[in-house]
């Protein structure tokens, strides 16, 4: 069987050629991409440490491109692919964005949005969660294993 590249298999696979930049980089091993009619016009991963900025997640990084390349600050007919589930933060930028879709690998049982309420994002964005959900946590252990 043949991987599309319009899957959400293959754009998450982006996803984590992003975080794989950003654990070569020593920032936490987070990766995004921003897909629209079938391809990607935005990709980032975690930017904090390099930018001195606790505001540079991929997934802010990655919205902020697609605005910019868009020329709109609605993505309601975008999908956001990330290796870790979002972040309260992250989250309400969705919201305002209209995000259509979000998916993402690793759950965060520590920080992401779903330890508050799912109403965080838009009501018609589409969630799917656990998608290359062993390859994002691999990375995430790797990378803290290897602060310890």
């Amino acid at each position: 069987m043949a991987l599309s590249i319009f899957s959400d298999e293959h754009f998450m696979g982006e996803a984590l050629k992003q975080a794989q930049l950003a654990f070569e980089q020593d920032e936490v091993p987070v990766g995004a991409v921003v897909v629209a009619e079938n391809r990607i016009i935005a990709r980032a991963h975690n930017q904090t440490e390099k930018l001195n900025d606790v505001t540079a997640h991929a997934e802010m990084l990655a919205l902020t491109s697609a605005f910019n390349y868009l020329g709109s600050k609605y993505l309601n007919e975008c999908r956001l692919y990330v290796t870790l589930e979002p972040c309260v933060m992250c989250a309400g930028a969705q919201y305002w964005a209209q995000l259509g879709k979000l998916v993402y690998g690793a759950a965060d049982e520590k920080r992401g949005f779903l330890i508050h309420e799912k109403k965080l994002l838009h009501p018609r964005t589409e969630v799917v969660s656990g998608l290359l959900k062993e390859e994002s946590e691999a990375l995430l252990k790797q990378f803290f294993s290897k602060l310890r």
